[in-house]
C-alpha cells in the first residue's frame, strides 16, 4: 500500500513533540522505564483495562539484557507500531477513495486507480517504485537508531539505554542542509507545555492501538470472507499475500 507506507515515513516522528522536555540533561516529564511507571500509566491510558501482560513481557529480560533494556524496547516497538497502523488506516481509507492526479513515472504512467483495492495498488507498483519506498523507510529507521558517540553529534539516547521511546532525531547534524524536521517542521509544539506532551503521547499510544485493530480488521476483511461482518460489502476482497509485498513481481518458489 504505497500511500500507507509513504504516509507512514512522515509519521515516525510523531511523538517527538509529545516527548517529555530536558533540564539540566535530565528528562523532566519521565517516560515509563519499569513495571510500576507502565502499570501507573495504563490506568491513565484505559482505566477500565488496566494494566494487561498476560505473556509477563515486561518481567522478561531480552538478549540477555536488563529489564529496563527491555521496557524501553518494548515502548519503542508500541509507539513504532501504532505510527505505522495510522498511517496504514489513513492511507487505506484515502487510497480507496482518491487517485493522485499527476503521474506515477517519468513516461507518464499513472498512479493505480481506486478501483483497485490498496493492497492491489500496490501489487500494481513497479518494482523500482516499491524498491524506492522501502529504501526511504529503511533510511529514517536506520537514522532513528544513531546515538551519540557514534562519529557524528547528532542522535539521541538510545530508548534501551534511558532514551526516550518514541523521540526522533532532529536533522540539524546532517552535513548538509535540511530545511525541516521529520517532526513538526514548522515547530508549532515548540512551547508546548510537559502536561499537554504527556497527554498527547497518552491519546497517541491509544490512537495507535486502535488503528492496529483497524487496520487488521481491513485485510482480514479482504482476505477472509466473513470475517468481519460489520466490514462485508465495504471492503473489497483481495485474493493476493497482504505478508508478501513482492509476490506480484517475483517468488522464490
Amino acid at each position: 500500500m504505497k500511500f500507507s507506507t509513504l504516509f507512514s515515513a512522515a509519521v515516525l516522528g510523531s511523538a517527538t513533540a509529545f516527548s517529555p522536555a530536558t533540564t539540566g540533561g535530565r528528562i523532566s516529564t519521565q517516560v515509563s522505564e519499569s513495571k510500576a511507571d507502565l502499570e501507573a500509566m495504563s490506568k491513565k491510558l484505559n482505566p477500565i483495562v488496566g494494566y494487561f501482560d498476560p505473556l509477563g513481557l515486561t518481567e522478561a529480560a531480552f538478549w540477555g539484557q536488563s529489564n529496563e533494556f527491555t521496557i524501553g524496547f518494548l515502548r519503542q516497538a508500541e509507539i513504532k507500531h501504532g505510527r505505522v497502523a495510522m498511517a496504514a488506516f489513513v492511507g487505506y481509507c484515502v487510497q480507496s477513495n482518491f487517485q493522485f492526479p499527476w503521474s506515477m513515472t517519468m513516461d507518464g504512467t499513472a498512479f493505480p486507480g481506486s478501483s483497485l483495492s490498496p493492497p492491489e495498488q500496490w501489487d500494481a507498483l513497479p518494482l523500482a517504485a516499491k524498491i524506492q519506498i522501502i529504501l526511504f523507510i529503511g533510511f529514517l529507521e536506520w537514522y532513528s537508531e544513531l546515538t551519540p558517540g557514534e562519529g557524528f553529534d547528532g542522535g539521541l539516547v538510545h530508548y534501551t539505554k534511558g532514551g526516550v521511546p518514541g523521540k526522533y532525531p532532529t536533522f540539524d547534524a546532517v552535513p548538509h542542509s535540511v530545511p525541516f524536521n521529520l517532526y513538526d517542521p514548522f515547530q508549532f509544539s515548540k512551547n508546548m507545555s510537559d502536561e499537554t506532551k504527556e497527554r498527547r503521547l497518552r491519546a497517541e499510544i491509544n490512537n495507535g492501538r486502535l488503528a492496529q485493530l483497524g487496520i487488521i480488521a481491513f485485510l482480514s476483511a479482504q482476505t477472509i470472507p466473513g470475517s468481519v461482518p460489520a466490514l462485508s460489502g465495504i471492503v473489497k476482497p483481495y485474493a493476493g499475500e497482504v505478508m508478501a509485498p513482492f509476490s506480484a513481481d517475483f517468488s522464490f518458489n
